[in-house]
Order: C-alpha cells, then sequence, then structure tokens
C-alpha cells in the first residue's frame, strides 16, 4: 500500500502527540515538528505509511532522548483489557461458534490504536464489535487454512490489543510464533508487553526486526523473513501491519477495524468497519458471509 496525501497531516498529528508525551519543552515539539515536516517533504509517496512511519519515530527518539514515549500508556491499556478477560471467556463458553467469536474478540482489541486521533471506550467498542457484521469475512477460507497448518506466524500490532490476541491463539490450539516489534513505536507491542499480556503461556514470542508500525519485509530480521516465508498460516493484525504486507504475493490473512478513511478505501470497505480479509488464497473465493456468534 502506498502512501496518499491524506496521510501526511496524520503523520503531522501522531508526531505532536507523542513529542507532548515525551516532553513538555515546546521548544524540542517544535524543532521535532519542523524536522518531521522536512522529512516527509523528501519522502517517496511510493513507499508504505509504515516505511515512512519508522522514519518519523526515529526522528521522534532523537529529538526527544526518550524511547518509550507510550510505555505507561501501554501499561494501563494491558491493565484495562486483562480486566475484560473473565466477561469475555464467558461469551466464548456461551458462543455458537467459538472460533468466530475469538476472531471478532481479537479484532476488537483492534480499537486499542494510540496513533489515531480517535477516542475510544474499551468496553463500549469491544461489545459493539463482538455483535457487528463484517465487510470482509473470509471465515471458511480460513478455517479450511487452519485445519492444515501445524505453525501459525501471528503478527501482532497494539499492546492492549494482545491480551484479546490471547483468547484467539488459545482456541486455535496450534504452534503459534506471536510476531512483535523489535524496538517502542506508538503503543505497538514489543516482548515485554506481549510477557505482561501472557502471550508466553500460548505462543513463542519473536521479534520480527522491525523499527516500524507495521511490518516491512525488507527491514525485518532473517529470522521472521524465514517463519513468513515456511509459516503454514499468517494471521495480520492491524492497520500498520496491512500497510506493509498487503502487496505481498503469499496468502495472509488480515484481521483489523478499519480505523481511517484511508485505510478503509484501499480495503473497499467503509471506515470504522471490521475485516477479516485473506489475500493470494488458492481456491477459496472472497466472501462476505455475515455468520452470528
Amino acid at each position: 500500500m502506498k502512501t496518499y496525501l491524506d496521510c501526511i497531516p496524520c503523520f503531522m498529528q501522531q508526531t505532536l502527540r507523542a513529542g507532548r508525551l515525551a516532553t513538555k519543552d515546546e521548544e524540542k515539539i517544535k524543532q521535532l515538528l519542523d524536522q518531521t515536516g522536512d522529512l516527509i517533504k523528501h519522502l517517496s509517496m511510493e513507499k508504505t505509511p509504515a516505511e515512512v512511519g519508522e522514519v518519523i519515530y526515529a526522528k521522534i527518539r532523537e529529538v526527544t532522548g526518550i524511547n518509550d514515549p507510550y510505555k505507561e500508556i501501554k501499561k494501563r491499556s494491558i491493565a484495562e483489557a486483562k480486566e475484560m478477560i473473565p466477561e469475555l471467556k464467558t461469551i466464548l463458553d456461551k458462543s455458537e461458534n467459538r472460533l468466530i467469536t475469538a476472531i471478532r474478540m481479537a479484532i476488537a482489541g483492534n480499537i486499542i490504536d494510540f496513533g489515531m486521533s480517535k477516542k475510544f471506550n474499551l468496553t463500549e467498542d469491544v461489545t459493539r464489535i463482538l455483535a457487528q457484521d463484517f465487510a470482509y469475512f473470509d471465515f471458511k477460507a480460513f478455517e479450511k487454512h487452519l485445519k492444515k497448518a501445524e505453525t501459525i506466524l501471528y503478527i501482532a500490532d497494539n499492546a492492549g490489543e494482545s491480551v484479546f490476541d490471547r483468547i484467539l491463539i488459545e482456541e486455535m490450539s496450534k504452534k503459534t510464533y506471536y510476531a512483535v516489534r523489535e524496538v517502542p513505536v506508538i503503543n505497538d507491542v514489543i516482548f515485554e508487553d506481549a510477557i505482561s499480556s501472557g502471550l508466553e503461556d500460548v505462543s513463542e514470542i519473536i521479534s520480527s526486526g522491525s523499527h516500524a508500525p507495521g511490518t516491512i519485509l525488507s527491514t525485518c530480521s532473517p529470522e521472521f523473513n524465514h517463519l513468513f516465508k515456511e509459516a503454514d498460516l499468517i494471521i495480520s493484525k492491524g492497520q500498520g501491519n496491512y500497510e506493509g504486507l498487503s502487496d505481498e504475493k503469499r496468502s495472509i490473512f488480515f484481521m483489523l477495524k478499519a480505523k481511517c478513511p484511508v485505510i478503509a478505501c484501499d480495503l473497499g470497505v467503509k471506515e470504522n468497519d471490521i475485516v477479516l480479509k485473506g489475500i493470494n488464497i488458492k481456491n477459496y473465493k472472497n466472501q462476505k458471509d455475515h455468520v452470528k456468534t
């Protein structure tokens, strides 16, 4: 996915939010905004938004001297998500199709995104998504791929969201590699966040090697690229990973909520739609099944 003009003000808003979390020094924040503007001015629009984000967040770390501006926010979002687990497991136990419900829960967790300017109420939004129709719902293809799979590469997105990912990984009950970012970027999950969310109990946590708010294979580690090639099933969570992987040639299942008009347009859905979309899926036609939980 390329960068669109509408992405540019979003980059600047993200820079301002991260800058204000990192420092109260207005002059330093102004310096950061100026330098980010200069970076954007010279970046190719053919790059993915995730590639642009990698450069911007490196600049944020450089100018502010703060490695993880979202650290405390991530801790709070993980704690809040954990509080919902007993209720979610009750819903899961009562559902007609546990796998579909677990997928809904994993996608519902994708609402936890501090890279976006929109506010959210975790409990209300999760409840809403559990009853929402999908814009794309390639469940039959996903289920068939899952049944055949021995190994899963699960590419993580946001920190609090990882708590919900655990529910789906438990339900799939397959050997799963849970790929996190190499360094802090926005509120994306890194190794220590995944540990805090309990992912080590249900998966093997690995680093993708990525310094970007998404997955860019050319900058990921050789170990991750090997898994990307060899894993039987790939699940990609969130918008940033979609930005970096949507043009890849191998089969991938994207799970996300379309939280911005650019992503929605690229997917061919409406803003706020939820998506389970497979690409490069042999023998399975994309479909819009509206299966209730």
